[in-house]
Parts: C-alpha cells; sequence; structure tokens
C-alpha cells in the first residue's frame, strides 16, 4: 500500500523554475513504444496467403479500425486519419496492458499521459475543421444558434478535453487502487489476479478503443 503515491521524479533547474519529470512514466511510454515497434515488425516480416498469429493479430486490428474511420468520415477523408486512429488505439491498447507484467505500470495511470492525448486530438479535431471548412464557417459555428451562445459552445468544446482525459485516467487509476486495496485485505490470495486480468484487459482494452472513437468523433464532427 505504501508504494500507491510513490513516484520516482527527474526535476531539471531551467530559468529559475524546476521542471518536475516522472521517471516511471517515460520509462513506461518508451516501453509501450518499443513494443509497438516489435509487433509491427513482427506482423509485418514475412508475409504470406497464410498468415501467422502477428500477422493474423496485425491485419485484424488494421482492417477494423480502417473501417471504423473510413465509416465516420468517408473514404477520402478517412485516408488521413487511418493510420492516426490505428496507432493511437494500439498505443493506448499496450499501455493500459502493461500493468499485467510484474514491475510495470500503466503510463495512462498519470494524468499527464490521457491530458496530452486528448489535446492532441483536439487540436487535430479544430486543425482538420479549419481546413475543411475555411475559418470564417468554422468560427461561425460557435455562434450558433445565437450569437452570445459562443462562450457556452467555447467552454463546450474545451470540456471535451477535460472529459475526455479524465474518463481513461479515471478507469485506469480507479483499477490499479482497487486491485491494490483488496490485495492488502486478502493478502493476494485468489481473488487480486482474477481482478487484475479484469482490469488490465477488458477494462484496459475497453477505455483505449472508448478514448480512440471519442477522438474520431470529434474530429468528425468537425469535418462533416
Amino acid at each position: 500500500m505504501e508504494d500507491l503515491g510513490r513516484i520516482h521524479q527527474l526535476i531539471v533547474p531551467f530559468m529559475g523554475r524546476d521542471l518536475t519529470f516522472n521517471l516511471d512514466v517515460i520509462v513506461m511510454t518508451w516501453i509501450a513504444i518499443a513494443a509497438m515497434l516489435v509487433f509491427g515488425f513482427l506482423a509485418s516480416r514475412n508475409r504470406s496467403r497464410l498468415p501467422g498469429p502477428f500477422q493474423v493479430l496485425g491485419e485484424l486490428f488494421v482492417s477494423q479500425l480502417y473501417a471504423l474511420t473510413e465509416d465516420a468520415l468517408d473514404q477520402e477523408r478517412g485516408k488521413a486519419y487511418r493510420p492516426l486512429i490505428c496507432a493511437l488505439f494500439m498505443f493506448l491498447l499496450f499501455c493500459n496492458w502493461m500493468g499485467l507484467f510484474p514491475h510495470m505500470h500503466e503510463p495512462t495511470k498519470d494524468l499527464n499521459t490521457p491530458l496530452s492525448l486528448g489535446l492532441m486530438g483536439f487540436v487535430i479535431a479544430h486543425y482538420a475543421g479549419i481546413k475543411q471548412k475555411g475559418f470564417k464557417e468554422y468560427a461561425k459555428a460557435y455562434f450558433q444558434p445565437i450569437f452570445f451562445m459562443a462562450p457556452l459552445n467555447i467552454i463546450g468544446e474545451l470540456s471535451k478535453v477535460i472529459s475526455i482525459s479524465f474518463r481513461l485516467f479515471g478507469n485506469i487509476m480507479g483499477g490499479s487502487i482497487i486491485v491494490l486495496v483488496v490485495s492488502h485485505l486478502v493478502f493476494s490470495l485468489v481473488l487480486p489476479p482474477f481482478l487484475n486480468a479484469f482490469f488490465v484487459i477488458f477494462i484496459g482494452a475497453i477505455q483505449a478503443f472508448v478514448f480512440t472513437m471519442l477522438t474520431l468523433v470529434y474530429i468528425s464532427v468537425q469535418v462533416n
């Protein structure tokens, strides 16, 4: 239980201020990226008409996510965002599943990770909207249905970043706390391994999918 609030930090003085870096999150994030690269290499090498297990998984991820992207946008515009949606889902999935392994934890358990991904999706969605509609038409949407609704519409758009980020953070952190508390209550007997598998595998996959689909929906709303 004492490990719950323990954070390994790197503090770097910069222009009279201290920049604080969470070393655990940085290391785990790079491990997740490395795992994605290894998976991509194994899935794409020696491709054949009788695929191996890695090729099957890779083709399943890519084909399904590409299809969902084209359904939300259209076939032409979907081509630009298919790699983003696929990479985002796989990155979150690998991050969320890292809690299965000893001495490793999910980077998404730190708010900075889902918040930065939420901001990334926000910026991409609004950039796509401006590019598709032009700035004048894009800005006009904030004054609908009446011009003095603009502040509420702007707050509504900004709240999407908070909503999508805290949903992912809360579910992953909440699952970790539940597993940790129950493990101490029952002395890590039978129940905690099943709880850990449920929260890490099932809830982790669901939350990765939900975050990715919400990002796709935000992009779709801006460009359509």
